[in-house]
């Protein structure tokens, strides 16, 4: 689990987040939402450690990694998993040595060790067969699924995804969501996901922060949602007419109960 204790970020006089608290649970999937420029993504890069806190706790099982040391926040960030929203690939290595990356830096494995890691994560995102290819020769999903392969190539206990289907169709979005979930349920990984798709909010939003003007304005699952009163939040979920349309229909269903 990975808590957040009354963070607060400043950039000189922008206070950008204010009296953060929250909690991300291990096995399951948590979603930080909110409208561009709410902090959500200031607030990934505080608890990864890309940026600091201006004061304020982020605890890893207890481990407060705003006060380690430098090597101890090295030796953390091997047990990290990262997702960034361009997939952030090595052109210039085929797909079977992107994945190994990781594990060249941070391993002791053998070479024949780390290839047969790295093609037991490929075949977990159904790629095996594109391993000696390169990432300009794949499409951009099949890209974010190498990029998942590479991010838990070393048994991560904790998963960041920024935006991971930026760009991606619906079809294709679904197919990430669904490896997400399921990594996150197998290797029971405390999952942290920023997204703006509304349709990954309600298809794996177990546990669903909403961040508004850098302070949490809301927090459930993808249940409660539909039932909130939280404008706020309603004015950000149910800006389309589709959302709404659901929303409204939802609410059919309870009264009619």
């Amino acid at each position: 689990m990975i808590e957040i204790k009354n963070l607060y970020k400043s950039f000189g006089d922008k206070e950008v987040l204010k009296d953060i608290n929250a909690k991300f649970e291990n096995g399951k999937t948590n979603l930080i939402i909110g409208q561009s420029g709410s902090g959500k993504t200031v607030l990934m890069k505080n608890i990864v450690g890309l940026l600091e806190p201006t004061s304020g706790k982020v605890l890893y099982d207890g481990r407060d990694f705003v006060a380690m040391s430098k090597r101890d926040k090295v030796m953390l960030r091997r047990e990290m998993g990262m997702i960034f929203q361009n997939a952030a690939l090595f052109d210039s290595m085929p797909v079977i040595e992107n994945v190994m990356f990781p594990l060249d830096m941070f391993s002791n494995m053998t070479l024949r060790e780390r290839k047969k890691r790295a093609q037991e994560c490929l075949d977990r995102v159904n790629l095996l067969d594109a391993q000696n290819k390169f990432p300009g020769e794949l499409s951009g999903g099949m890209q974010k699924r190498v990029a998942i392969a590479r991010a838990i190539a070393l048994n991560p206990k904790y998963l960041f995804c920024d935006e991971p289907n930026s760009g991606l169709d619906p079809k294709t979005s679904l197919v990430i969501d669904e490896l997400l979930h399921g990594i996150t349920q197998e290797y029971d990984t405390t999952t942290i996901i920023n997204t703006h798709d509304m349709n990954s909010v309600m298809g794996i939003g177990e546990r669903i922060i909403f961040i508004y003007k850098g302070t949490p304005a809301w927090t459930g699952g993808k249940d409660e949602i539909m039932t909130s009163d939280n404008k706020k939040l309603n004015d950000f979920i149910f800006a389309s007419d589709l959302f709404k349309k659901v929303k409204k229909e939802g609410m059919k269903e309870i009264r009619n109960k």
